[in-house]
């Protein structure tokens, strides 16, 4: 399970804080995108936007030199009603854990 520290802004509610998952509102096309950080180097980092526990899209850090990469991605997705969509730490370490990463989402286009 991934904990997020703190929550910017949640119209309508969607996102749970204890849970770091979005339910989708309502059907349409959204975008997501997602920023990581991590701590060591020799390491390799990889985060994944799941969408009902399939993963979607991937972010990689791997440099062996840099102790501190960053890595980020993002994506439009056609959602259906209570599609759920969370960050999946696959892999490596994160610089404080979570707190030094963000992920946001909105609705474009109802459908």
């Amino acid at each position: 399970m991934i904990f997020l520290l703190q929550v910017l802004v949640n119209i309508g509610n969607h996102f749970d804080l204890k849970a770091s998952v979005f339910q989708a509102p309502r059907r349409g096309i959204y975008s997501f995108s997602f920023h990581v950080v991590k701590v060591y180097n020799r390491q390799t980092i990889q985060v994944n936007l799941m969408h009902n526990e399939y993963p979607i899209i991937s972010a990689f850090a791997g440099d062996q030199d840099v102790t501190r990469e960053a890595a980020s991605n993002g994506v439009l997705l056609h959602l259906e009603r209570e599609d759920r969509l969370y960050l999946k730490l696959e892999r490596g370490n994160l610089m404080g854990g979570w707190k030094y990463s963000t992920f946001s989402g909105f609705l474009v286009f109802p459908l």
